[in-house]
């Protein structure tokens, strides 16, 4: 016996589809017109290469994500209106049935698909491009603490914290990890960012083209003072770089002369502890109270720790000590060596002069003084 196929009915796409359809093209073509020719560092300022090519990029996703959503939502507002439930519908009644189309299947598949190798390919050029500095490269390191960024010249013995300077019209590769956990290196004026990992290194390479100072931003959670770890990026002409360079590569020959062990301001120390000290150290507690760093607050009257984390006396000269040379390696407050007592940058990279840390000093000794 014969078989007969009922014929398929047509799709009704409900009145006012096409038109519908012709308002939202024009409204894409208007939206990816914009896109396209507004130059983002007009609204966002880039600063170096490859900042022009990874705007390229954007604009590439963003032509096509716009189509996308403009596509996709309004025909949901469309049809969420056309096909919407009305009073007169029959309790039982269930909307249009439609399913297994393959043409349209193929199109949502195979559109993406190119789109994808498209953004690939022309990714993989810009990571190609970055990779082949050419000329003087300023070779760098950056180290992330909790909470703040490290920075290491190759003619400078001790580290600058906090304050990166870099010559402009000079390649830079920026080897990048971290002393603790999981930070991030972001300037958005590059456009380039990377996490900072505890044992991974991991290259930054980016050509300064526009001189001035820029924020280096974390934007890896990183613990409680987060929000307070921030640095900036200077880019310098060659002359003014090179001349920052010689002068720090001077404060650390000279030293800056001894340091008073008596005579310090515990007022003046007081202030300058909340602005440079308290985000890694409680001045309110004992050597368990820690944030980052010990407590502070009993550091010459605490009997479980009778030493400095160096071993020395809590004395005006121990502390001193500290503040001047920084410590990094094990805990030996209570009398021998215990596990890592983190970093403590040093003066420079505090940017402390003789009289700070002799006011310093005096804070911290009066802090036991209370206590004791």
């Amino acid at each position: 016996m014969a078989q007969h196929t009922a014929p398929q009915q047509k799709v009704d796409l409900g009145p006012g589809f096409w038109p519908v359809t012709i308002g939202l093209s024009i409204f894409n073509l208007i939206a990816s017109y914009f896109i396209a020719t507004t130059d983002l560092a007009t609204y966002l300022p880039a600063a170096a290469a490859p900042a022009g090519e990874i705007d390229g990029l954007i604009k590439f996703m963003a032509v096509f994500g716009n189509a996308i959503f403009v596509y996709v939502t309004g025909f949901i507002i469309y049809f969420a209106i056309v096909w919407r439930r009305r009073a007169s519908d029959a309790p039982d009644s269930i909307g249009i049935q439609v399913h297994d189309s393959p043409k349209l299947e193929i199109w949502w598949t195979a559109v993406p698909l190119v789109l994808m190798i498209a953004l690939g390919v022309l990714s993989v050029k810009v990571w190609a491009n970055l990779q082949s500095q050419s000329g003087d490269v300023l070779t760098m390191e950056s180290i992330g603490h909790q909470f703040k960024y490290e920075f290491r010249y190759p003619k400078l013995k001790n580290s600058i914290y906090d304050e990166m300077h870099v010559p402009v019209g000079t390649p830079v590769a920026l080897h990048v990890t971290s002393a603790d956990v999981i930070h991030s290196f972001w300037v958005p004026q590059i456009r380039v960012k990377y996490d900072m990992v505890p044992g991974l290194v991991q290259t930054i390479r980016f050509t300064p083209n526009k001189t001035g100072t820029y924020p280096v931003i974390c934007t890896e959670f990183c613990g409680t003072n987060h929000s307070n770890m921030a640095a900036k990026m200077v880019i310098d002409t060659p002359r003014d770089f090179n001349t920052w360079l010689t002068k720090q590569a001077q404060i650390q020959a000279s030293g800056g002369g001894p340091v008073a062990l008596t005579g310090g301001n515990a007022a003046t120390g007081a202030t300058l502890f909340s602005a440079k000290c308290a985000s890694c150290h409680n001045a309110n507690g004992g050597y368990e109270a820690k944030i980052v760093g010990p407590g502070l607050g009993k550091l010459a009257s605490d009997p479980t720790h009778p030493m400095l984390v160096t071993g020395e006396k809590p004395d005006a000269a121990g502390i001193s000590h500290i503040l001047i040379n920084g410590y990094q390696g094990p805990d030996k407050s209570q009398g021998k060596e215990g596990p890592s007592a983190g970093a403590m940058p040093n003066k420079a990279a505090n940017a402390l002069s003789n009289t700070d840390i002799s006011n310093l000093t005096a804070y911290l000794l009066s802090l036991s003084a209370k206590k004791s």
